[in-house]
């Protein structure tokens, strides 16, 4: 077993979260880096926050090895995470694993998200600590959380066509990340981590019918009518027309890669579709 002291960001998020209860049922020495350390019991919580510097090379003082889980807020990611790489190298941080995207440096990438990601990756190069990029495929879970509301349209609605998606579970890719932190050999590594199988939405659209015995299509829409859709079901209009523009960057192959190390990483295939909807119908 390791002795090294993990830290991890957003502990509380939903990535967060999984990879720290993983490193607490491993026994780790884990530190969990949290903007309400009153959220957590059982293990050491220090008060962190992606957006303010004072106060986190205290925060991270004894951290041996740095999950950086990159910050929700889209837009803000390039500033906050090199706050926290600075952070990192004036505490003596050893090595960082941070959750980049998919493919990020490809010409056919999700480029509403993937220039933060490649700024973050420059940064951590830059700063000489011992780092492992994990370029995370979609999670699974981005496509099963509307499963409710296909079965309320009775039809699953989507601007994908038949872009092939290879994704994995939130679990999977947290998985992935401790299994990292807690073994050698990862050091100036940079991994694409992809899911087992590819599928499309018509795939989705199918599993849906065979698990829940409702016939539910999938019905491909022009994405400026999805986003208007999304829109009309409560979505702020910025953030539906993002999800609109990743069907579309799914249809021209953003979101599919054959790359097999996220299997190497958990020593087992990713889950199927069976499992993600599953799932998905038991909330």
């Amino acid at each position: 077993m390791t002795t090294k002291t993990i830290a991890i960001t957003g502990a509380t998020g939903q990535f967060g979260a999984i990879a720290l209860n993983l490193l607490k049922a491993k026994h780790a020495n884990v530190i969990a880096l949290v903007r309400n350390p009153a959220k957590i019991s059982g293990i050491e919580a220090r008060q962190f926050d992606y957006a303010k510097p004072e106060g986190q090379v205290e925060a991270l003082q004894g951290v041996d090895t740095l999950i950086l889980v990159s910050s929700s807020e889209v837009g803000q990611r390039i500033q906050q995470h090199k706050n926290v790489i600075e952070a990192a190298k004036k505490a003596g941080v050893k090595h960082i694993i941070y959750t980049s995207l998919l493919g990020a440096t490809n010409e056919n990438t999700v480029k509403s998200l993937a220039s933060e990601h490649v700024a973050t990756e420059a940064t951590l190069k830059a700063s000489s600590i011992t780092y492992t990029i994990l370029r995370n495929g979609w999670y699974t879970e981005n496509y099963t959380e509307s499963v409710p509301a296909a079965l309320e349209n009775n039809a699953f609605y989507g601007s994908a066509k038949t872009g092939k998606i290879s994704s994995a579970l939130r679990a999977e890719l947290a998985e992935a990340a401790v299994n990292v932190a807690l073994s050698e050999g990862h050091e100036n590594q940079t991994y694409e981590l992809a899911g087992s199988t590819s599928w499309t939405l018509a795939d989705l659209a199918a599993e849906i019918s065979k698990q829940t015995g409702k016939e539910i299509p999938y019905v491909d829409i022009p994405a400026a009518d999805y986003a208007a859709a999304l829109v009309q079901a409560g979505l702020d209009e910025g953030f539906a027309g993002l999800i609109a523009q990743w069907d579309v960057d799914a249809s021209n192959g953003a979101l599919f890669s054959e790359d097999k190390t996220l299997e190497k990483l958990l020593g087992r295939p990713t889950a199927g579709l069976d499992v993600a909807v599953k799932q998905a119908l038991s909330h």
